[in-house]
């Protein structure tokens, strides 16, 4: 057997020694030899064919989100490297290990003016933690190794690979084809807390009359959830999250307050934040939405920060204590700590609170969840998905009208990453297609996708994609015939003066069966409970339309609709 592979191959074998076992992407012709590498190595990944680049890379997000390794995307040059971008920069933000590999024009022809030439390396150097447009077919192998190295230790992000259509055919020795098997799953390396770094974070925590823990996504990302849950409940302290926090404590928890914020939140959760001498954040950037663009914690409020990323802390307020290091390690250090001394005593009365939060806001939810009212309420839509959702299900809404009412409302019955959203950037048209690498990582579950009828526009071409896959996916669509979320700040803070925010209205379900899935229309309230059993209960792809009541009209549970 030769010694060497091309260039193309050694792209493959070295995906393949990182652990890779899905690629989402779409063809083009500066990826020709790629393809045929694909098809005629024996390699174990599976190749899905998406209708979109960006949204080839949204599933690869998802899939990250829910199995904890790298989620890996691809696409041709030019157009096709660009359509990768929001992907990318939603995956970094969101601290989750995305590889984009774009193929590109030939080195030879730089300069030259071939067809679909853009500067790859600039474009996407902003956006991605690591970045490279490989030149010569020989650096392969550590460029793959360096990408992977990037993504997945310190804070997780995404990382982008270059690869050129003539150095896909030069020769690479194969002694140069290794991996670190370390870096098939992130957080990778995880670091430590400093020397006494923690201890005086507890003795700040327990100093405090009335503390709160702020929850963000870094808590499931480093699988701290268990430790997480010692600590709320030997100290009885409430435990808060961002969106992207929830998954840190079961929401059933005694001690879980939900989600505080200006979207999802609501008056009696954003109570808690206010009232708070000592926030605790934890794996939580402290940024816009989550603080209601830094309204509360208060001035004056003491605050502890323990994140993975040094970058964070102290960027919004002044902070008393700060941990840097992975929040697994951490909080179990804590519980250490605690656990040797077993004279502190501590008792925040973090249960009697969450009684209380959740007695007065689900008497009002309840109010509006058991409406017989048409257009159907979207309180009634997430209060039926309680009772028929299995526990264990993966849920993923766009940023639009399903998230403020799933966020403030759904109580996620386990600890974990069982719900998506894309927060950081919020681009429409996400959940649709990530939808589907949710159920490639994790096909046992039940996946449902919840979006308004503007998301679905964006990406309802991946439906195809959907049932070639035969995914067995539950799309459910709130349809109000505009643009809701701007709708309602155009009413919020332009006097009502709406402005090109509606469009006609549409069939989702003659649309989504049009392309094969199993579909239903929804407008009597009384039916919606056994439509959704029945889409539930079907083995493969299925869309609910629901015609749901216009947010600008309705009671969310959004404090500011700005970001």
């Amino acid at each position: 057997m030769s010694n060497t592979l091309n260039g193309a191959d050694a792209m493959v074998r070295m995906l393949e020694a990182h652990g890779v076992r899905h690629i989402f992407g779409l063809c083009g012709d500066t990826s020709l030899p790629l393809y045929d590498s694909l098809l005629k190595l024996d390699h174990g990944i599976t190749h899905i064919l998406t209708r979109d680049e960006r949204s080839a890379t949204y599933m690869a997000d998802a899939y990250a989100r829910v199995t904890g390794r790298p989620g890996v995307c691809e696409g041709p040059s030019g157009g096709g490297a660009t359509y990768i971008l929001p992907g990318l920069i939603e995956a970094s933000e969101s601290s989750y290990a995305v590889l984009g590999i774009t193929s590109d024009v030939s080195v030879a022809s730089y300069g030259k003016y071939p067809l679909t030439e853009v500067d790859q390396q600039a474009m996407m150097r902003p956006l991605t933690k690591w970045n490279t447009v490989i030149r010569r077919a020989d650096h392969i192998p550590r460029m793959v190794r360096a990408a992977f190295r990037a993504m997945v230790t310190s804070r997780p992000g995404a990382a982008h690979i270059g690869l050129p259509y003539d150095i896909q055919y030069d020769p690479v020795d194969s002694a140069d084809l290794w991996a670190d098997p370390a870096l098939q799953t992130f957080p990778a390396y995880p670091a430590a807390p400093a020397p006494g770094a923690v201890e005086a974070a507890l003795e700040a925590i327990l100093s405090a009359k009335s503390p709160l823990i702020v929850c963000g996504g870094g808590v499931v990302i480093a699988g701290a959830m268990e430790e997480l849950a010692r600590l709320a409940t030997r100290l009885d302290i409430p435990v808060a999250t961002s969106i992207s926090g929830q998954g840190s404590l079961a929401e059933t928890h005694p001690n879980a307050v939900g989600v505080v914020g200006s979207n999802g939140g609501t008056d009696e959760t954003w109570a808690a934040m206010e009232a708070a001498d000592l926030v605790v954040f934890m794996g939580c950037r402290a940024g816009s939405t989550t603080t209601a663009r830094w309204e509360a914690p208060r001035p004056g409020a003491r605050i502890v920060h323990f994140d993975s990323d040094p970058m964070v802390i102290g960027a919004n307020y002044p902070t008393e204590v700060g941990v840097v290091a992975d929040l697994q390690l951490a909080l179990a250090e804590i519980n250490r700590l605690l656990d040797q001394r077993p004279e502190t005593r501590a008792d925040f009365g973090g249960a009697a609170q969450v009684t209380e939060i959740r007695r007065c806001k689900f008497d009002r939810f309840r109010a509006l969840a058991e409406s017989d009212d048409a257009p159907i309420r979207p309180e009634r839509v997430i209060a039926t998905l309680q009772r028929v959702l299995p526990e264990d299900a993966v849920i993923l809404s766009d940023p639009g009208t399903s998230c403020p009412y799933f966020s403030a409302y759904y109580q996620l019955p386990q600890a974990g990453r069982h719900f998506i959203t894309n927060r950081a950037h919020g681009a429409l048209g996400y959940a649709l297609p990530a939808a589907l690498g949710a159920w490639y990582g994790r096909p046992d579950a039940k996946v449902v996708a919840l979006m308004g009828d503007g998301s679905f526009g964006f990406s309802c071409g991946e439906l195809e994609t959907i049932c070639r896959a035969r995914a067995d996916i539950t799309y459910i669509v709130f349809s109000n015939a505009s643009f809701g979320w701007i709708k309602a700040s155009q009413k919020a803070d332009k006097g009502a003066r709406y402005y090109n925010v509606d469009f006609s209205r549409s069939d989702q379900a003659a649309i989504a069966a049009a392309f094969g899935v199993k579909s239903w229309r929804v407008e009597d309230p009384a039916r919606l409970e056994s439509v959704l059993r029945e889409a539930l209960a079907h083995d493969g792809p299925t869309l609910v339309d629901i015609v749901t009541q216009p947010l600008e009209e309705a009671a969310a549970p959004v404090r500011r609709w700005m970001g």
